[in-house]
């Protein structure tokens, strides 16, 4: 299957191959608009020409008309408030929030509304939507565009948060998000939108609230989700060459959070390492410390180590002389001191 998605330079083409990630959701949702006429997208800006922000949306309008991936006004509050009222009419609904810094206007339908409906009404309403956001550092923009708010919303009952780390993953997850009766807060991270990656547009999902064993390993764990799955993937390739095992764990869905996948890890290993570009205090690499410490603290041959952000709002990011982003996202070399130091500790 071949798709035309556009780019600011031109139209580009996409087939079922290597492509990116921008380009394997835009496939996702042009499967699932076919598939089911009950799928509609509401967003600023993602029914013109453009196609949103990072052109995601990118002629899906043209195909399959304004009243299915329709504009919203620039006002995310109002934008929350409408895709709820259509999940609970029946439609399954996509919302795009143009950065998930621009999503906090819109929590008060999220987390009062979307993510409590089900319960509220006794099964009688659910709320098949997808609220899904660019998200994370690593981009050169002011600091509302690149937040990493996936500790905010985990903490909510009701929602699901969920996290792809290849063109892959996103459109296998973006299918499940959408045929899932409940709602899905779905972080795109802005970081990985151009990478390329072999995907087959088949209509499989992949499962939600599963944590993907990427790499197998058994000297330490590493665990991550997102962007930081290549710094994860880049860690674990250099150890190897000095004869250290990591088995890499991709979270995939923060929540809920596939543990037992991650326990039966570190019961194995011994060793853990939690890697994120949130800030440390309060992320959610702290909720995985706390239940491996509840769990697994007599299997552990060492202590559980985080790597994250600073406890500081993301800066605006520069480029280096390489043309890196200069920002607070650890780097390998702070992945790979935490890891080396976790496997030298008690050796």
């Amino acid at each position: 299957m071949v798709i035309a998605l556009g780019n600011e330079k031109g139209t580009v083409k996409g087939s079922a191959g290597a492509i990116t990630m921008v380009e394997a959701l835009n496939l996702a949702f042009r499967h699932e608009l076919k598939r089911d006429k009950t799928v509609a997208l509401i967003g600023e800006d993602i029914g013109g020409k453009k196609g949103g922000v990072f052109l995601v949306t990118k002629g899906l309008a043209e195909e399959f008309g304004v009243d299915r991936v329709e504009n919203s006004r620039l006002d995310e509050a109002t934008l929350a408030g409408y895709a709820v009222g259509m999940a609970i009419a029946g439609v399954r609904v996509i919302v795009e929030f143009q950065f998930a810094g621009f999503s906090y206007a819109g929590f008060e339908h999220i987390v009062s509304h979307a993510a409590r409906m089900r319960h509220r009404t006794r099964g009688k309403f659910s709320c098949p939507m997808v609220i899904r956001m660019p998200y994370g550092a690593g981009v050169q923009s002011p600091e509302h565009h690149l937040e990493s708010p996936e500790a905010l919303f985990a903490h909510i009952p009701g929602l699901r948060v969920v996290i792809p780390s290849s063109p892959k993953s996103a459109y296998g997850l973006m299918l499940a998000a959408i045929r899932n009766n409940d709602p899905v807060v779905f972080l795109e991270p802005t970081r990985m939108y151009h990478d390329k990656d072999d995907v087959e547009d088949d209509g499989v999902a992949l499962a939600l609230d599963r944590a993907l064993v990427e790499r197998e390993g058994k000297d330490v764990t590493l665990i991550a989700w997102g962007a930081m799955m290549r710094e994860a993937r880049k860690a674990a390739d250099v150890l190897d060459g000095e004869g250290v095992s990591v088995e890499v764990i991709d979270v995939a869905t923060v929540t809920p959070l596939d543990f037992d996948t991650i326990h039966r890890s570190v019961e194995k290993t011994g060793r853990v390492v939690i890697l994120h570009e949130a800030a440390g205090n309060g992320g959610y690499g702290a909720e995985i410390a706390a239940r491996l410490a509840e769990k697994t603290i007599l299997s552990l041959l060492a202590p559980i180590r985080r790597v994250t952000a600073p406890d500081v709002i993301p800066p605006y990011t520069r480029r280096d002389a390489d043309g890196h982003p200069r920002s607070v996202i650890p780097k390998v070399d702070d992945v790979l001191r935490a890891l080396r130091e976790t496997v030298r500790f008690g050796s």
